[in-house]
């Protein structure tokens, strides 16, 4: 299928895509700041730079668009238009959103994705965000034995 925007056109939408402040990510934001919760945004000295951070948890929050990362949803669904530049382009963002996550999870942080999909059902999303940020550090599978 052929584009059906002008080259100029298209580059005006995909400079008007921002990478930081989304309309998801900012829901997220706004949601966890009404339950109480404060944080840092887009630690750069963090690989990926996640969108949210909790550094005295050593969690992360990524929020990621459907689209741009791949997700196996209805807005996840691939472009059908120039499906060799869109096909190898999320392909890379995958790459790379694992390798973040990967290297996250080293440095001893608790990485967590939340999909641009999720947020259709708030409830079941802050559910989600106050299980993930109140688990307890140590589980008690790995608690030291001289206790």
């Amino acid at each position: 299928m052929v584009d059906t925007r002008t080259p100029e056109q298209r580059r005006r939408i995909m400079q008007s895509v921002k990478t930081k402040d989304t309309g998801p990510e900012q829901a997220v934001r706004k949601a966890l700041f009404a339950a109480g919760y404060r944080f840092r945004l887009h630690r750069r000295d963090l690989p990926g730079s996640p969108d949210i951070v909790f550094p005295g948890r050593k969690k992360a929050i990524f929020v990621h668009g459907c689209f741009w990362h791949g997700h196996d949803c209805p807005k996840g669904r691939g472009s059908k238009s120039r499906t060799d530049y869109w096909g190898p382009k999320v392909e890379a963002n995958k790459a790379r959103d694992t390798r973040s996550i990967a290297e996250l999870e080293s440095l001893g942080w608790k990485p967590l994705t939340v999909w641009q999909c999720e947020l259709k059902d708030p409830d079941a999303l802050m559910t989600r965000l106050l299980t993930y940020l109140n688990a307890p550090e140590i589980s008690i599978d790995k608690a030291p034995a001289d206790r």
